[in-house]
C-alpha cells in the first residue's frame, strides 16, 4: 500500500526536515541510533510516519529509548504538538500525542 502525504508544500517539507533534524540530534546528543524510524523516513515521508506511530496503540521503542535518555523533546509526539505542524494531524493525532508525553510527565 503505498502512502501519499499531504499536499501542504512547504509545511510538509519544513516537518521533514524537522524530524530528520530530530533523527541525528537523537543520534549526536543522545546516543540513539534510529535506523528503523529513519527507514520509515524514507519509505512512507515523514508525516505518514508520525502518523504510523501515533496509530499504534503503545509508544514506539523509539519514545522509551528516548525517555530513558532524558530526551522526550526529540520524540515524534513532542514535534506533532509544534504549534507550527499541527495542522497537519487531525484532533485525535494531536490527544494521543499530548498523552502520551503526559504519562511521562513531559509537558509539551
Amino acid at each position: 500500500m503505498e502512502v501519499v502525504e499531504p499536499n501542504d508544500g512547504e509545511l510538509t517539507a519544513d516537518f521533514s526536515r524537522h524530524m530528520i533534524a530530530g533523527y541525528e540530534r537523537g543520534r549526536s546528543e543522545a546516543g540513539y541510533n534510529a535506523t528503523y524510524f529513519r527507514s520509515m523516513l524514507a519509505e512512507i515521508g515523514p508525516v505518514a510516519t508520525a502518523k504510523k506511530l501515533l496509530a499504534s496503540p503503545t509508544v514506539s521503542d523509539g519514545f522509551a529509548s528516548l525517555w530513558e535518555r532524558g530526551r522526550l523533546d526529540l520524540t515524534v509526539e513532542a514535534l506533532v504538538l509544534d504549534p507550527r505542524f499541527e495542522t497537519l494531524f487531525d484532533l485525535d493525532e494531536l490527544n494521543i500525542a499530548r498523552r502520551r508525553l503526559e504519562q511521562f510527565d513531559y509537558s509539551a
